[in-house]
């Protein structure tokens, strides 16, 4: 993971349609541009990234109730 500060850290503006400088509040971003409201990716690097995600998650589950593992102690 690459270290980042906040001058270069980038949210999306759906207004400027980019990614861009923001002003952090307490519980939203606003651009520093038009001072709209900024999302932390674009719709489409939110579907890659979930994507991405889904692909890494384990298959499977928690084992059930009655089939424990013999070989626990």
């Amino acid at each position: 993971m690459e270290t980042t500060d906040y001058y270069s850290d980038r949210k999306f503006c759906t207004h400027c349609n980019g990614y861009v400088a923001y002003l952090m509040s307490v519980d939203k971003s606003y651009c520093a541009n038009c001072g709209q409201e900024v999302r932390l990716f674009s719709k489409e690097d939110w579907s890659t990234f979930h994507q991405t995600i889904q692909e890494r998650r384990p298959k499977g589950g928690r084992p059930r109730k009655g089939q424990q593992n013999k070989e626990s102690a």
